[in-house]
Parts: structure tokens; sequence; C-alpha cells
């Protein structure tokens, strides 16, 4: 496991994974100056399809603008939804944060550690841990175990720390980027729905 703030001897490739340009701005600005950085966007839990390529086209759109000559490229994966439908399958009424959003994590991270494999980069990582609502110990403990599956280096990600999700955030407002209050997958839209809708009774209850 390779720790990003701690000194190395040469600037390694790295490949990232990111699930939407928010998530990728701060996780690059840090990592930018460690490493030959590119993203891989690789999603098959976003629906519809629309969301899917709008996600993707933002993230092309900020790394466009924030490095235009940097050379880090955006890979664009095949948008596999049957393959996040399968690990749901079953598990469809388990809560956010749940045995589901594990294999999610999962599934898009054993994509990521074997194209780097495959495209012989150095290491890879993840944009996800730089979120609130994900579990930086399970992003941690699952890209150590392929690491020692796979053969590629993992860097420790928890990029909430330092003030990361904050700093994703004024990014964010910078570069006028696309912000979403959902994962993605529909699940977790329903959840968001049915959050704000209990907010507004809440509330409508308070003026009685």
């Amino acid at each position: 496991m390779i720790n990003p703030d701690l000194p190395q001897e040469k600037r390694r490739r790295l490949l990232l994974h990111v699930c939407c340009a928010p998530c990728s701005s701060a996780t690059l600005e840090r990592l930018q100056d460690r490493f030959d950085v590119d993203l891989l966007f690789y999603n098959p839990n976003i629906e519809p399809l629309q969301e899917f390529d709008k996600r993707a086209s933002e993230v092309r759109r900020f790394v466009d603008a924030f490095r235009p000559d940097s050379g880090v490229r955006v890979i664009i994966d095949d948008y596999d939804h049957e393959a996040f439908a399968e690990i749901a399958r079953g598990r469809e009424q388990i809560p956010e944060r749940g045995e589901r959003c594990y294999l999610c994590y999962a599934l898009r991270m054993r994509r990521t550690a074997i194209r780097a494999r495959e495209q012989g980069y150095d290491c890879f990582t993840t944009s996800l841990s730089i979120s609130p609502h994900k579990n930086s110990a399970w992003i941690n403990e699952i890209g150590l175990a392929l690491e020692r599956e796979i053969g590629v280096e993992f860097v420790y990600s928890d990029f909430k720390k330092k003030d990361g999700y904050h700093r994703s955030i004024e990014l964010s407002r910078e570069y006028g980027l696309y912000r979403q209050d959902w994962c993605g997958c529909v699940y977790s839209r329903l959840e968001r729905e049915r959050q704000k809708k209990e907010r507004e009774v809440r509330g409508a209850q308070c003026l009685l």
C-alpha cells in the first residue's frame, strides 16, 4: 500500500477511479504533484444512461479546464449496468452504506486494478473516499485485497481528510461543476427522495 503523503523516489503512473467531477477535482489536485495520473470513469451503478453520460462529460470538462496541458487522460469505460444489477440482485432492500454498497465499491475498484495491471500502471486508487457518505475503511480493505490478488499497488485513500471534501466543494463552485445528491444508483436516489419528503413533512408539521 502506498501512502500518498509520504515522499517517493520517483513519480509513478497512477490509475485513479473516479465517480464524478466534484469527487475527481480535489482528489486529482492532491495526487497530481506526486503521480502521473490518468482517470478511469467506470460506474455501472449509475442510471439511467443519460445520467452516466452527463457525469462522464463533466469529468472530461473539468480535467480539460483544470489541467489543459497536463496530459491527464480521462478513460470512459463501458456502461456495463448489468454488472451492478447482478451484485444488487437480492440486496435491493438493504439500506445505504450496507452490503450492496460494499460490493459496488469492490466492483468498480476491481475493474480499476485490472485495467491498471493490463495497461502498465504502477498503482491504482479511487476518488470514492473523498465523500463523507463513503466508508473509507471498506475502501482500503478492498484496495489492499486487490493489491494482493492482482499485483498492482494500492494508494491509501481517505481523501476527505485535510479538508478534502470541502476543497471539492470549492473547486465545484469555481468550475461550475454539476453536483448531485445521490451516488448514481436507483437505490440511492430513492433514499434521497424519501429523506427529502420526510424533511418536508417535518417542516409542514412545525408550521401547524
